[in-house]
This record gives C-alpha cells, structure tokens and sequence, in this order.
C-alpha cells in the first residue's frame, strides 16, 4: 500500500459549489475510484489560501494503468468536466500534472 497527496487551489467563489457536489459524488465515479484500487480518499480544504489536499492509500501494482484506466472512464471524464473549472492548477506542478503530487516525508501509526 502507498500512501499518496495533491495539491490544487480552488476558485475561492466556487468553493460551497465545490462542497455540495462533493457531499452526492456520483456512484459510477466512486465505483471507479474503487476499481483503480484506492481506498480511504479525502480531500481537505485550507481556506483563506483556497487550496485542496487530498489523500488518499493506493493498493494496486500498477498506478500508471489505473490511472489511465480512471481517464478512460466516460463518467469520471464527466465528472472532472464538472469540477474541473472550479479548481486552479499551481504553477510548479508537473507538465502532465492537473493536481501536483506531493513528496510523502512522514508517517507515523
């Protein structure tokens, strides 16, 4: 199992918009999320800097191809066409990056 974080920053007007459709997310998405093997997925907001964490524990052996396969996937497609405005990328992240993956430093049980 790897534990895995991103970071985004978020329209600071579309944040309770942001809120409400993260409190009905679409099964189809979250039965996707499942299938490309992540479990216990969160996304924390940090106001006034507007800025999005999420983590989530990944327990597959092929990140690559369960994240082409979720890219793949017509609904989270839909989905991420939704939410997609809301967010705002930051600068530093990588070229192939939407939210920029963080270097995990510390973890204690």
């Amino acid at each position: 199992m790897q534990r895995m974080g991103q970071i985004i920053g978020i329209d600071s007007g579309r944040i309770a918009e942001y809120k409400r459709v993260h409190a009905a997310v679409w099964p189809a998405v979250l039965a996707r999320i499942t299938a490309c093997h992540i479990r216990n997925y969160s996304i924390f907001l940090k106001e006034p800097e507007n800025l999005l964490f999420a983590y989530w524990e990944y327990h597959g052996t092929d990140f690559a191809s369960d994240m082409a396969a979720m890219a793949a996937d017509p609904k989270t497609q839909e989905w991420w066409k939704l939410c997609g405005p809301m967010q705002r990328p930051l600068e530093a992240r990588q070229p192939d990056e939407w939210w920029a993956m963080m270097e995990p430093v510390f973890h204690h049980d």
